[in-house]
């Protein structure tokens, strides 16, 4: 990796097309079942993919996705693969199939744990949303399995105009049922999503702003919003004082696809996320750490020229809009985002908070310890939110007790307390997921 190639935080790898389920949100329109595709990569070709990861970065976070990556028998194979060169490894899942038997092996293998997507808490309405009925019992069933036997979890909530008001309700039931967080996906139209009905510009803000409160009212719990960068200025809007909100979101609850996140589909290409189609190479032809490194669209998101009134927005470094739905719309990878329904105000650009004089801050010796026991995929945007925080004190030195008091506050470097046992095999907390 060259000096200016970012690290590789987060691949997502589709493992298949084929599911259990017809999501009508779908971006791969997965439902191929028995068989499978015939184009589907290896089991050898899926550890080639991870060998070649381990080499880039043994800190990135690997994330077996679908269609429904239980229907692969050699899930486990693959999970311990990935486990033994030293990657953390988590599922997204419907969790259906997840069986006693099934989570068993699968926390033998090393899985860190699951994202289980749960898209209502009206039974009815989840089953007509993924394609099924009795889909919702069976998803609950298998969330009731995690929790018991201790396997870190966390629930994926897509967003539509129908479901849109339960997302108070959503993070209850998370906080009651012992999830380590709600991701809450906004919706690229893709795949099967271009026939459902998105939430409008109006809908979304007023969903970013309840997302910000919500996260102050349950705060054992990370509320995270998932393409859906902008929540970042709306985060500044409430308190612009705070150093926090200033950070960029391409270093976290932001768009981070093509500067610390790719997409390998089931097929081998290498796209820059899950809802931008366009691929950038083939990981049977060239190594994803050479695309990782070299390609066009890559470099394009890591220096990007906005066009529109997202590049004219003063809120441009610290949100950038989503790029994929751009592309979604037929336009280009850096018009803009038109689900924001922010217009630009002719004022100067908010400058992110990378490392000013003001954060120039120590380290005690205890607190740099603890820093270097998280997974390299987190350490830097651990160590920038809490200088971050320490700043905002007026202190000069970052302690342990500024980590502890991050974590309790449940800000996203919560997770850092949670990683420092991940490899250790009394306990495997869950991360993140796409």
């Amino acid at each position: 990796m060259t000096a200016a190639t970012p690290d590789l935080s987060l691949l997502a790898i589709n493992l298949t097309r084929r599911c259990n389920l017809e999501c009508a949100h779908c971006y791969l329109d997965a439902s191929i079942l028995g068989g499978g595709d015939s184009d589907e990569l290896s089991t050898a070709e899926v550890e080639s993919l991870l060998d070649d990861v381990a080499a880039l970065d043994d800190g990135t976070l690997i994330v077996l996705t679908g269609g429904e990556p239980l229907l692969r028998r050699d899930l486990e194979t693959i999970v311990r693969h990935g486990v033994d060169r030293g990657l953390p490894v988590v599922i997204g899942t419907n969790a259906m199939m997840l069986s006693e038997r099934r989570l068993r092996s699968l926390k033998d293998a090393g899985v860190l744990g699951f994202g289980i997507s749960l898209d209502s808490l009206d039974p009815a309405r989840h089953d007509r949303f993924r394609g099924r009925p009795g889909a919702w019992a069976r998803t609950m069933a298998g969330i009731d399995r995690c929790r018991r036997q201790g396997v870190d979890f966390q629930l994926h909530f897509s967003v539509t105009a129908d479901n849109a008001h339960e997302l108070s309700s959503m993070a209850e039931f998370a906080r009651g049922c012992g999830a380590r967080a709600v991701n809450v996906f906004f919706l690229v139209c893709v795949g099967r999503a271009n026939s459902l009905a998105a939430v409008d510009s109006e809908q979304y803000e007023r969903i970013l702003a309840e997302l910000v409160q919500a996260q102050a009212d349950y705060p054992d719990l990370i509320l995270r919003p998932r393409c859906a960068p902008h929540y970042k200025r709306i985060a500044h809007q409430l308190r612009p004082q705070s150093l926090l909100n200033r950070i960029s979101g391409r270093e976290s609850d932001g768009c981070i696809a093509g500067v610390h996140y790719a997409r390998v589909n089931y097929r081998g290409g290498v796209t820059a996320c899950p809802y931008i189609e366009r691929e950038v190479g083939n990981v049977r032809e060239v190594a994803l750490s050479d695309l990782w490194a070299q390609a066009e669209d890559f470099s394009r998101l890591r220096n990007p020229q906005l066009n529109g009134k997202c590049g004219a927005c003063e809120y441009r470094l610290i949100c950038g809009g989503c790029r994929a739905r751009p592309l979604a719309a037929g336009d280009g990878l850096m018009d803009a985002d038109d689900l924001c329904g922010y217009r630009p105000r002719g004022q100067a650009v908010i400058e992110p908070v990378e490392k000013p004089a003001a954060m120039a801050l120590a380290w005690s010796e205890d607190a740099r310890l603890r820093l270097s026991r998280v997974p390299e995929f987190l350490r830097q945007m651990v160590k920038k939110r809490a200088e971050a925080y320490v700043a905002e004190l007026g202190e000069d030195e970052v302690t342990c007790q500024h980590l502890s008091e991050l974590t309790a506050a449940r800000f996203s470097s919560a997770r850092m307390i949670r990683f420092e046992s991940a490899r250790m095999p009394a306990s495997r907390p869950m991360t993140e997921k796409a």
